[in-house]
């Protein structure tokens, strides 16, 4: 390589370095280390974890997976062959993601679906790349200010690469206010984006809002996790024309926060601007029923200027295990989850609110996921740690998501189908003793 480029040397390739970010002597490596050595490491590591009962949520879940979900994901059948190149010669995987894109329209009512994208972020990120390619001329997207922070950071990071902007839709008592929307809905603006459940879990309502932005010329999407459309109105019902969110909660374990995999589905009109893949049913030259790769708007297949999006693969793994587990639970299993999730929640919540120093803020509906508001931060403390050392992990600090001054004070509790009875006793028990 030297030769072709014409050089004699290592030292002559970086010559145009300054001397100051050269390293002077060579980069220290150590010794390797035998198969049982690593081993003995990483159960040393392992075993520094600490397991307690998780009240934890803010965007992550611990539901119940099924056993199942693990025993047909990791067959080598599909572990090996969850990215296929040539698509077609993995029938088994394609299927899957038929199935897959078949159950999110189920549970969204949307009209077509894609094989999933990376996150429930990334999936927010596709969904304004898609307002603003649809409504062309337009570079603004609205966005509710009660998506999740993490999400807003991506969907911050989208629009500084493309000079899109993103303006915020402010939030009061915990819900997105759309008193100023049809101010807001300019001419420069191709879509707006919410969420329900939002960052706090509370339920929003989207009556008369889709009507409002579609007479605009716009396009409405409304992020959902999937788990809670058991119960709540569907996209579809609030008349969105993008759906999308996180499978997380569909059998996809915590693993200290990922991967986990997004899901997207859209009305007819807006099947062409999806991104990633989707796949099709046909039937091959003797007429059997066999799956394909369709629709493929992807830099790796068209010219890149009209591809619909840099997004090359999928989360299909992931995807997978959603799809054994939707198979395993079906319908009523979903309603079945979704209820306890419900139930076990306001419980928690009923009793914690009858607590000195604690209160429940704004007399909104929730789902699996509830603020509470503590009156003294050194309170806040003592109860996260004291509860902590019951082995209970009491919830997520909203101001650890958010950064925010004002969010010291908010504690997130998610309470799924998996807490039991006595789990949720022994969190109120905790409780009590901290707050007496």
């Amino acid at each position: 390589m030297m030769a072709a480029i014409g050089i004699h040397s290592l030292e002559e390739l970086y010559g145009d370095l300054s001397e100051e970010i050269l390293l002077s002597d060579s980069v220290p490596i150590s010794q390797g280390r035998s198969e049982d050595e690593v081993i003995r490491m990483i159960t040393t590591l392992a075993n520094r974890n600490v397991k307690g009962i998780p009240f934890l949520g803010a965007g992550c879940y611990d539901h119940i997976i099924p056993s199942v979900v693990e025993a047909i994901s990791s067959l080598p059948s599909f572990v090996t062959a969850y990215t296929p190149y040539q698509a077609e010669m993995s029938q088994g995987i394609l299927q899957v993601m038929y199935e897959f894109q078949s159950m999110i329209c189920q549970l969204t009512g949307m009209d077509v679906s894609n094989a999933s994208l990376y996150d429930g972020a990334n999936a927010l990120v596709e969904a304004a790349n898609i307002c603003l390619n649809f409504t062309r001329g337009k570079n603004t997207v609205l966005v509710s200010s009660t998506i999740h922070p993490f999400a807003l950071q991506v969907l911050a990071t989208w629009a500084l690469g493309t000079e899109r902007k993103l303006v915020l839709l402010p939030e009061i008592e915990g819900v997105c206010d759309f008193t100023s929307l049809d101010e807001k809905l300019t001419s420069e603006v191709g879509g707006v984006l919410v969420q329900s459940p939002n960052c706090y879990g509370l339920l929003e309502d989207y009556s008369n809002l889709a009507e409002t932005i579609h007479a605009k010329g716009d396009l409405l999407c409304i992020s959902s996790d999937p788990l809670s459309l058991g119960l709540q109105k569907s996209q579809r019902q609030w008349n969105a024309d993008i759906a999308v969110g996180d499978t997380q909660a569909f059998g996809i374990p915590l693993s200290f926060g990922g991967p986990t995999c997004g899901y997207m589905a859209v009305t007819d009109a807006l099947v062409r601007k999806m991104p990633g893949r989707i796949v099709g049913a046909t039937t091959d030259a003797n007429g059997k029923r066999g799956f394909v790769l369709t629709l493929q708007a992807r830099e790796q297949h068209i010219k890149r200027e009209r591809a619909t999006s840099n997004v090359c693969t999928n989360n299909a793994l992931s995807a997978l295990m959603t799809t054994v587990y939707l198979s395993s639970l079906g319908w009523g299993g979903v309603k079945e989850a979704a209820s306890q999730s419900y139930v076990k929640a306001h419980y928690l919540a009923y009793h914690l609110a009858q607590l000195p120093g604690i209160t429940i803020p704004w007399d909104k509906p929730y789902w699996c996921e509830f603020p509470l508001v503590f009156h003294d931060a050194k309170k806040m403390r003592k109860y996260i740690q004291e509860l902590r050392n019951e082995g209970i992990y009491a919830g997520v600090r909203f101001s650890s998501l958010t950064r925010r001054s004002k969010d010291e004070l908010i504690l997130l509790v998610a309470v799924t189908e998996k807490r039991s009875r006595e789990e949720l006793e022994l969190y109120l028990a905790a409780a009590r003793r901290v707050m007496k």
